[in-house]
């Protein structure tokens, strides 16, 4: 399948960057957020951010954002506009310590942590009672994937969509921690750092900062700090075990996978699998260009992502709906 997507430029860093910083803003006074505080254990609280359309709504749509990205991330704000202009139900969701959250959580987040997004999923199907998809960027889309795998066959999720996702978790770290990419590289860890800082001065006892100023790559990170904190022992245990792309096998409801062919920090490389040719369940979309979550189209609509994959999930509550007639008649 070919996306119809004319990129507003070709270059993929300059597309990265745009994608990061464009104008991008959810109407709140047609859709007023409420903060919601999903406490999924005694020492971890998830923020959440949730939006309402002005009728019921059709479905409710779980947005998990990127490395070092919060509910505020721009690309959530675009795909939450247009989808409540759709009438979906949305929830911007904090990752662990992110968007502010460092009082509300003991753990910082990781690339695999599926228990948080799954615990408030099973939150909002019971309490909303309507279909539910899952939508994750980058290493939102990681979990994602994964959790999608570890689910199987259940029926928690109508629908999942990962976008710009790291699937190889190993592979795409050495790649952002090359030379070509140091302005990224040097970004997340600055932001890892002060993360990690910050914790030091709450949970004394499972964050220090001795040494954190020698840290030079991500794989050092995640070895030095999240690995052994989450009990994977190493950085290279914890990309080998929390890579979506073991789990791609198990996947057994519709799930979307949008990649570009150019983006700098997911090489195109790890898409080239089997299970996107024999699972059934997986559509995969690779665009000739884009970025890492850089999709700005040349002409209207601008967010062609948002609207990509908003109507793929149109189409897939219709076939769905189209299904259970059948069934019923």
């Amino acid at each position: 399948m070919r996306p119809d997507f004319e990129p507003l430029v070709r270059n993929p860093h300059l597309l990265t960057i745009a994608g990061n910083f464009w104008p991008r803003k959810i109407d709140a006074r047609r859709f007023p957020a409420l903060r919601k505080e999903y406490r999924v254990d005694a020492k971890n609280t998830i923020v959440a951010f949730e939006h309402q359309p002005a009728a019921a709504a059709r479905a409710q749509i779980i947005l998990l954002h990127g490395l070092e990205g919060s509910a505020d991330a721009g690309y959530l704000a675009s795909f939450s506009q247009s989808a409540l202009e759709r009438g979906f139900g949305v929830h911007r969701l904090n990752m662990r310590t992110c968007g502010g959250t460092e009082n509300a959580c003991e753990t910082m987040y990781h690339s695999g942590l599926t228990s948080d997004p799954q615990f408030v999923a099973r939150e909002i199907a019971a309490r909303c009672g309507c279909p539910l998809f899952l939508v994750g960027f980058s290493l939102g889309g990681n979990v994602a994937l994964k959790l999608a795998g570890e689910l199987g066959e259940s029926r928690l999720f109508q629908g999942v969509i990962a976008v710009s996702t790291p699937i190889d978790l190993a592979r795409c770290v050495r790649e952002i921690d090359r030379p070509a990419n140091f302005l990224y590289a040097r970004r997340f860890l600055d932001r890892l750092r002060s993360r990690v800082r910050r914790k030091s001065r709450i949970s004394p006892e499972l964050y220090s900062p001795n040494g954190l100023d020698q840290v030079k790559s991500i794989w050092e990170f995640d070895d030095r700090f999240t690995a052994p904190l989450f009990g994977f022992g190493t950085a290279a245990n914890y990309y080998a075990t929390q890579s979506a792309q073991n789990f791609l096998d198990a996947i057994r409801i519709p799930t979307l996978v949008i990649t570009a062919q150019d983006d700098p920090l997911v090489p195109f490389e790890i898409y080239q699998r089997e299970v996107f040719r024999t699972n059934p369940a997986l559509t995969l979309i690779a665009s000739e260009h884009g970025g890492h979550l850089g999709f700005l189209s040349r002409k209207r609509p601008r967010f062609w992502l948002d609207e990509f994959a908003l109507n793929w999930i149109e189409t897939t509550l219709a076939g769905d709906a189209s299904l259970e007639k059948r069934r019923v008649s």
